[in-house]
């Protein structure tokens, strides 16, 4: 670290410094929530003074850094016609704090040149969450008192992590035309399929089975087009026919979310199936009952108990989470707020619009999100929250780079 005459670092220190910052929040997220929340609040002290102030405005100016700020400001908004405690309108607003880092993330990595790091320290970790899945599923869940295959968190954020870091390896390997690095190329294959086949063999959360298709419909289509699409197609089939019979982990989910649909539908148990369509269903049952601006920040808890309160049933139970991000921003912000979600989901597509191997995995993370945040609200959840957020700026301030030098970052 360099030092001016008075003996304080300068400011090429700390830019350096929150370069390293954000790939530690990308090797900590795989592994250990409360490191990574520390990375990420520490990172943000060192990178806001760095910053500078026309080139964060720059980004406020673009859809992909400026409709997640208007989704914040929505929510502070919101807070004003909420109809619950300050404590309540508070929390709920926290939800949506993160938001704010993703336009400063790319004027980080509009200007640095190591957002590819950021990329590869989460590879490299997730490796190693790969490896510790797989002995797991070898060792079996006798000796693993948690879920058989998932070594850390859960199934939901390890299926998020292993099918984006799956299919970001094999567009990699394949879209990639610096022929001379052939070697890495062909690892980096192999590793997307051990990712993809752990995947299968570990247990998975329902939605990430319902996500990897459509990500292989996307690769194909970024390959070859329509062609690609229908090759695709048949690929899914037969992978799906394979994985039904070498791995019992995905029969069993897919037999038991059957079951729990079927005792859902003839005796409205509690399910795990069941509860997320009940929670859909009221849902929808809120928003309707103030659609334009919603409920308020916050407003979630309670607009769950007033609706279920005296039903049977699943239909009876209250939640702080609709499990869909689409209608956890529209009970408080209503048809308004969902819209600039949208269109924030929207300007990111776009945004990884392009030939290039950084497009490929932007594309694969943000329609990841998409998809999965049918049955989640994974912005509003940390892990894969965070993961999104990180995902969109780092990669997505190279692809500013690119855009601005016309040649694509070699990752």
């Amino acid at each position: 670290m360099t030092y001016t005459a008075i003996g304080r670092p300068d400011r090429t220190s700390f830019v350096r410094l929150a370069d390293w910052l954000a790939i530690g929040v990308a090797i900590a997220l795989p592994w250990s929530t409360s490191a990574a929340g520390i990375c990420i609040a520490v990172w943000l002290v060192v990178l806001l003074p760095t910053l500078n102030p026309a080139a964060v405005r720059r980004e406020f100016a673009t859809a992909a850094g400026g409709f997640p700020v208007v989704l914040w400001c929505l929510g502070v908004l919101g807070m004003f016609w909420a109809d619950v405690g300050w404590q309540e309108r508070l929390a709920g607003l926290g939800s949506f704090h993160r938001l704010l880092a993703i336009p400063l993330l790319l004027a980080q990595f509009r200007r640095s040149e190591n957002g590819i790091w950021v990329v590869c320290g989460f590879f490299a970790s997730s490796i190693t969450v790969l490896a510790a899945s797989f002995a797991l599923v070898l060792i079996g869940p006798s000796w693993w008192k948690g879920v058989s295959g998932v070594p850390v968190h859960d199934s939901i954020f390890q299926g998020s992590e292993f099918v984006i870091c799956g299919f970001g390896a094999l567009g990699y390997a394949v879209l990639s035309r610096e022929q001379e690095l052939w070697p890495r190329r062909g690892m980096v294959f192999t590793l997307g399929l051990l990712f993809l086949a752990v995947f299968g063999l570990a247990t998975a959360s329902r939605i990430a089975l319902f996500t990897a298709p459509v990500l292989l419909l996307l690769l194909g289509w970024r390959l070859f087009r329509w062609k690609g699409t229908v090759m695709a197609c048949m690929l899914a089939i037969a992978i799906g026919a394979t994985a039904w019979a070498a791995s019992p982990a995905l029969r069993g989910r897919i037999e038991a979310s059957i079951n729990e649909l079927q005792q859902y539908r003839t005796t409205n148990k509690e399910t795990a199936i069941g509860e997320h369509l009940a929670f859909l269903k009221e849902s929808w049952t809120i928003i309707l009952s103030a659609p334009v601006i919603g409920h308020g920040t916050g407003s979630i808890p309670e607009e769950f108990r007033r609706v279920t309160t005296g039903q049977p049933g699943v239909s009876g139970l209250a939640t702080v989470n609709p499990h869909n991000q689409t209608f956890a921003v529209a009970i408080q912000l209503g048809i308004v707020g969902a819209a600039v979600l949208w269109a924030m989901w929207v300007a990111h597509l776009t945004l990884f619009r392009g030939e290039s191997t950084t497009a490929w995995l932007g594309l694969v993370a943000v329609s990841e999100n998409v998809i999965s945040s049918v049955a989640h609200s994974h912005l509003f959840d940390f892990n894969n929250g965070w993961l999104y957020v990180f995902a969109v700026g780092a990669l997505g301030g190279m692809m500013l780079r690119e855009r601005v030098s016309d040649a694509p970052v070699i990752v």
